[in-house]
């Protein structure tokens, strides 16, 4: 089985990417913005016709949340328009497609983990982009699945994790807002969810498409977040708790975005690690690959 992954460079792309190497069963075909334009329609069908794609995992994305209030038009280019396009080749061509999408597609006023049939309401550019984004996907081919996760982050790429731990070796002390409540998502992990569905999809799992929640088991903040980075890796660094105004932002975050996850763990029979346990498996591969 032929597998697209678009954003194959990013950090989730890089994941999957590893993992293919030990499935006999799937093959990985990755491509990023150098190699595939998926804003071009045409260009996605002469691609999976030459490659003989039976399933596309969509992890290419526009994220600079921030510059998203300024770059709106490139931001829909990407994490919408281009989406809708890969939804419909996939279901002209009668093959699997799995999208990922945010929890800032949620305004963050909830006070319990958001389950997949809770309404969206973003507050951002990105948010909204990504929002409509699922609603291209679906339209274009009902048979899509959307994966919503959060606070994504890797031994690859630029992330939360690696940002404390450079600041946290070359200073003393760390402020870091304890205001938004969230799961960190070990990209890791979720491309072992990602093989399992693909898997169930093609030994012919009926009723799977929509909308499923994914991050690690777990809630905190980012201080939090930063706190355990800090302590795991032995950092000499003092992290205090500020408010969200400290350090204002051009793009509005969702306060509270913990994301409900029973569906995909019944559905998948998956078992999602605590954060706590994943943060500590990234850190140490961060140290085997010298990048602490």
């Amino acid at each position: 089985m032929n597998v697209l992954v678009t954003g194959a460079n990013g950090q989730l792309g890089k994941e999957l990417e590893k993992l293919f190497t030990d499935e006999n069963s799937l093959t990985f075909v990755g491509t990023d913005v150098d190699t595939l334009d998926i804003t071009d329609e045409n260009a996605i069908k002469a691609f999976v016709d030459k490659h003989a794609v039976n399933y596309i995992v969509n992890c290419a994305a526009y994220t600079a949340v921030d510059m998203a209030e300024d770059e709106a038009d490139l931001a829909y280019s990407v994490n919408a328009d281009a989406v809708g396009k890969l939804a419909r080749v996939t279901k002209n061509n009668k093959i699997g497609f799995i999208t990922i999408s945010t929890d800032y597609v949620f305004n963050g006023e909830f006070f319990k983990p958001i389950d997949e049939n809770d309404i969206p309401n973003p507050v951002s550019v990105y948010g909204k982009s990504k929002l409509e984004g699922e609603r291209l996907s679906i339209s274009g081919n009902p048979e899509t699945i959307i994966i919503r996760t959060s606070w994504l982050y890797s031994i690859y790429g630029k992330n939360f994790v690696k940002t404390i731990l450079n600041l946290a070796g070359s200073r003393k002390e760390l402020s870091v807002i304890d205001e938004q409540i969230g799961t960190p998502t070990y990209a890791g992990d979720l491309a072992v969810a990602i093989i399992s569905i693909i898997k169930a999809k093609n030994a012919g799992a009926a009723k799977i498409s929509g909308i499923y929640n994914f991050s690690n088991e777990g809630v905190c903040s980012w201080y939090d977040f930063a706190q355990e980075i800090v302590s795991i890796s032995n950092r000499n660094c003092v992290v205090k708790p500020v408010p969200s105004d400290r350090y204002p932002t051009k793009a509005q975050r969702p306060f509270y975005s913990v994301l409900g996850k029973s569906k995909i763990k019944d559905t998948f029979k998956i078992k999602i690690p605590y954060w706590k346990n994943s943060l500590k498996k990234c850190l140490e591969l961060l140290v085997v690959s010298n990048q602490v």
